[in-house]
């Protein structure tokens, strides 16, 4: 009797206490106490020591981490104590292991050990099953995220995901340079073409112009038709200078794409589609405008409104720059004068000037070959080949001027052929 009110009624406390409360500091902290308490009046028994003792280290484990130090030391201190009242209790000579008092509290300590693993084990279940979800969820999520990006220029989606900022209408006076280009012919083009070959050109042009514009980093701001818009200065500035510099730099690499293009597109049967670009600096007005619903990052201004009238006086394969473009990249591109425009919306004549290709006087040291004969397309672009594929343009080339020969004999005999048969006709 003395050895179950010892250790049954403190541990059915323990049971109580433990197991029916949340775990906090101080729930650990009594349980420790308690359980401590009958293995230091135990002493003299190993197997229900050995089984409290579990159930403290179990109560350790499933405590926070930043609990554990706290509690083993509890733990340690009340052992020392109540070992003390074992000793007291070991006098009265009380025999653990007569009965079912001891195999009773191991089975009980097993027990509940068990089952705290079996919801340890259904939480972890739970949060595996939760957290599949969730990943799924971000998934879907980013996946989303990542088709709506494509509508929207990277400038401006990626500080709003990195910083979380608020997105309202708003707009700033700033300095741009602004690109306003369009594909000359292609309106006459459209009229013979199915809706399905247009589409495959248009979407052709656009896909390399874009992957141009972001190479140079240019804030791409909608597609018009056939045409772009382009404009540098904002969110970001390198100052207004490079901002024009790199943007001129932009529209001649657009210009050098598209006589790649029109070589495919010729090899297709279509003719005469060129590029044609104007480009100006000054202030407009930039930034969200809209409503809170619906939201578009674009410019207005009259600058905006000069690149759009440059551009559609601008000839084939021609970019033409205003007179404030031109004072920054004079000293980095050679421009021609191209004389004074009168554009409609704008009361004064405006000075223009077309840039050249840098390309262009370098001669043999250029990084383009293009010429076109009637029967002939020479396209050559050195700045995209690749080192093996330079013996195979060789051979080709050979080919091909071995056959000119061949030709060009083969007409000298023709032409003396039949200057014979008209001498002797004559006779």
């Amino acid at each position: 009797m003395a050895l179950l009110v010892v250790v049954c009624l403190p541990s059915l406390m323990i049971l109580i206490y433990n197991y029916r409360r949340q775990q906090s500091d101080w729930t650990s902290s009594i349980v420790i106490i308690l359980l401590s308490a009958v293995i230091g009046s135990v002493q003299f028994c190993s197997i229900i020591s050995l089984s409290l003792a579990a159930l403290i280290g179990f109560r350790i484990i499933i405590s926070g981490s930043e609990n554990n130090l706290k509690l083993i030391a509890i733990s340690i201190i009340t052992v020392i104590v109540f070992y003390y009242v074992s000793v007291t209790l070991a006098i009265a000579e009380i025999d653990c292991y007569e009965g079912w008092t001891t195999p009773i509290v191991l089975l009980a300590s097993m027990a509940v050990i068990l089952y705290q693993f079996h919801c340890m084990y259904q939480e972890y279940l739970g949060y595996e099953t939760r957290a599949h979800q969730a990943v799924g969820r971000l998934s879907r999520m980013v996946s989303v995220i990542n088709k709506l990006t494509r509508f929207i220029p990277p400038q401006i989606w990626e500080p709003i995901v990195k910083s979380d900022s608020p997105v309202i209408v708003s707009n700033k006076r700033a300095k741009l340079t602004i690109m306003f280009s369009d594909i000359v012919g292609f309106t006459e083009l459209s009229d013979s073409l199915s809706s399905d070959n247009l589409a495959d050109i248009l979407n052709t042009y656009m896909h390399c112009m874009t992957l141009i514009a972001n190479k140079h980093g240019a804030v791409l701001d909608k597609f018009i038709g056939d045409g772009m818009v382009c404009f540098f200065g904002e969110p970001k500035s390198r100052g207004a200078r490079q901002d024009a510099l790199d943007c001129i730099a932009m529209a001649i690499d657009m210009r050098r794409e598209m006589r790649t293009l029109r070589q495919k597109w010729r090899l297709m049967g279509f003719e005469g589609l060129y590029i044609r670009i104007g480009i100006t600096t000054g202030y407009c007005h930039v930034g969200n405008f809209g409503s809170n619903n619906r939201l578009s990052y674009t410019l207005i201004g009259k600058e905006a409104n000069l690149a759009a009238r440059l551009e559609a006086s601008a000839g084939k394969d021609e970019i033409l720059v205003s007179e404030s473009t031109y004072d920054y990249v004079c000293h980095n591109y050679e421009c021609q004068h191209a004389g004074a425009f009168q554009l409609k919306g704008f009361d004064d004549q405006v000075n223009a000037w077309q840039v050249l290709d840098p390309d262009a006087d370098k001669g043999h040291l250029s990084k383009w070959v293009d010429h076109t004969l009637p029967g002939f397309n020479l396209h050559l672009n050195f700045k995209d080949m690749k080192d093996n594929d330079y013996q195979d343009i060789r051979a080709r080339l050979n080919f091909a001027l071995e056959r000119v020969e061949q030709e060009e004999e083969k007409l000298a005999t023709d032409i003396a052929a039949e200057c014979k048969r008209d001498n002797n006709g004559h006779k």
